[in-house]
């Protein structure tokens, strides 16, 4: 074959092979030139808070007394998710580590429900020339709202772009990817060092998630992937004390959702044998955006000041080093198809492509909606 020398050995003509195998492969799959980031978006100001949350409950069968309830919950922290800043971060780690590795994608970001909006993003995108791109969801889990939605609303984006837009590939969901685990294991246990080193083996661990309907929990393997996700976690630190617990419900009393919730949790705790302080683990977030700091950070914080109970809220995963280690290594996987896919517990790896049918929820929409 031309190329390789016929005067060296035959196995160093297998090596020089791979090798040209190798790079041929990473020329099939060097189509992808972009990698676009998809979040949820927040409010930056007072005056974008009402428009945010008309955008968030299009369509949702949420009484408008309650989007002003959680207005309020804005308005605590002057309007402003610091969910744009920290993505703001995340980028440049995220760009600074494919930098280190060579792997050269611009990123786009792009929010589901505010500036810079999903669709602006792909129109820039096609503007530059991208035409096939990754996109990393911030969303460790597979659910309607946490996966096949974010799909859904990059199609309606590249809809609205037109023939232009780039195809776009989302890389998949992470809850047991080691790099993910190791570093919420990281934040709980930096968490639990503020307490005393006696108190440890009283100490109780709440591991917190978005609590979502019933009947959308009924068409994914959102608990049940948030319930391995805890275990991996408990495990990593060795705890015996801990539970999965649901926050941040925002449906009608009427409808079920998963419980049990974080502040009932919270009070069947009081009088508990043994029991030194409490940690609350945000594991079904990855940043602390509004949710974490007033759900966790003022209303369960309250109840704990209110029963006697320490508390300590571990941090999410944030930019982390493992987990901004872990996404460039989910990059790597659909660069590189040979590439072992990392998983631990009992489920392995998702899959990179959901079948059409995967996490399927139709939304009870109200009469006029």
């Amino acid at each position: 074959m031309k190329g390789l020398d016929a005067r060296c050995p035959f196995s160093a003509n297998l090596v020089a092979l791979a090798l040209l195998v190798g790079l041929l492969q990473r020329m099939s799959n060097a189509s992808y030139d972009a990698l676009l980031v998809v979040s949820f978006g927040g409010p930056e100001s007072r005056g974008d808070v009402i428009p945010f949350l008309e955008n968030v409950l299009r369509g949702k069968p949420v009484p408008r007394e309650r989007m002003l309830e959680v207005a309020e919950h804005y308005y605590h922290f002057d309007g402003v998710s610091p969910i744009n800043s920290q993505l703001r971060e995340l980028i440049a780690a995220l760009g600074d580590e494919l930098q280190r590795r060579d792997i050269r994608l611009p990123i786009y970001w792009g929010n589901r429900n505010w500036r810079p909006l999903l669709a602006d993003a792909v129109r820039q995108m096609a503007a530059d020339g991208r035409r096939r791109a990754l996109a990393y969801v911030t969303s460790a889990y597979s659910s309607y709202s946490g996966c096949r939605q974010y799909l859904e609303n990059i199609e309606a984006a590249r809809a609205e772009v037109g023939a232009g837009a780039p195809e776009i590939d989302k890389l998949r969901v992470f809850y047991n990817h080691p790099g993910f685990v190791e570093a919420t294991a990281a934040r709980v246990s930096d968490a639990l060092d503020h307490f005393p080193p006696a108190s440890r083996c009283g100490l109780q661990v709440l591991f917190t998630a978005h609590s979502i309907p019933l009947a959308m929990a009924a068409h994914s393997d959102y608990a049940q992937q948030l319930r391995e996700t805890a275990e991996l976690v408990a495990g990593h630190l060795q705890l015996s004390r801990w539970d999965l617990v649901y926050q941040s419900r925002s449906g009608p009393p009427s409808q079920p959702w998963l419980e049990p919730d974080v502040l009932a949790a919270i009070r069947g705790l009081r009088g508990q044998s043994g029991l030194t302080g409490l940690v609350l683990a945000p594991i079904g977030f990855l940043s602390d955006h509004l949710e974490v700091l007033y759900d966790l950070d003022v209303e369960a914080a309250g109840v704990c000041a209110e029963l006697g109970i320490p508390v300590e809220r571990a941090g999410t995963v944030g930019t982390h080093p493992r987990f901004v280690q872990m996404i460039r290594q989910l990059i790597e996987e659909r660069l590189e198809p040979a590439a072992v896919k990392l998983a631990i517990g009992r489920y392995g790896p998702c899959r990179d492509i959901c079948p059409a049918d995967c996490c399927r929820y139709p939304l009870r929409r109200p009469p006029n909606g």
